[in-house]
């Protein structure tokens, strides 16, 4: 029996069964949304990219290293990736005429005659890899060939061959950047980078 302005306690139990039961359907509805973003994120907030660095060691007696081997390559946007110690990023040794794996035993990297692939994840660049630096820190030689960065992501952002062929002198960057270059009469001029910023680093 209903009093004017008040509800039957049946009425009243139904309306707080009912709001009980549209407060967890709202909670799984905002459980499921979350759950559902998280899983993966649209392409143009991606923010880590991956390469693949080929680096080969020259025929020369003493060309190989045993020594650390740090990298740095970017592009014209000042994307710097910097790699402090690119030993520990060894995939594999590779043969630039047979791309397949050589064999799946972990072997050391910088021997000479060999083609060594390494696996780096930073800040993606947004324009085509353009400069590229090596430096050797240690007590031995080392003399590069070639190193060449692809990126996984996207293969129209990957750099050209980088040609060493030399020495590297220790504990100092030594490479190639092409990103700015003017013609002159007397040929090609490339303007030297200089590292101001601080570099994003590859966490090890």
């Amino acid at each position: 029996m209903y009093v004017f302005g008040r509800l039957s306690t049946r009425t009243t139990k139904m309306i707080k069964n009912w709001r009980g039961s549209f407060c967890s359907y709202c909670f799984v509805l905002l459980l499921l949304s979350l759950l559902a973003g998280g899983q993966s994120l649209p392409p143009e907030t991606k923010n880590n990219c991956t390469y693949a660095v080929t680096i080969e060691t020259t025929c020369t007696k003493g060309a190989e290293t045993s020594n650390h081997v740090s990298l740095r390559f970017g592009d014209t946007n000042s994307n710097d990736i910097l790699v402090r110690h690119v030993n520990s990023k060894h995939v594999r040794r590779v043969d630039p005429l047979e791309p397949d794996v050589l064999d799946d035993v972990p072997r050391k990297p910088f021997q000479a005659c060999v083609v060594d692939e390494f696996e780096v994840k930073g800040q993606c660049v947004k324009s085509p890899i353009c400069y590229l630096y090596l430096k050797l820190t240690g007590a031995d030689d080392w003399r590069p060939g070639f190193a060449q960065v692809r990126v996984l992501e996207g293969s129209h952002l990957s750099s050209d061959y980088f040609y060493f062929r030399v020495y590297l002198p220790r504990n100092a960057w030594h490479g190639f950047d092409v990103c700015d270059k003017k013609v002159t009469p007397f040929g090609i001029k490339h303007n030297r980078k200089v590292f101001v910023k601080k570099p994003y680093q590859v966490p090890y």
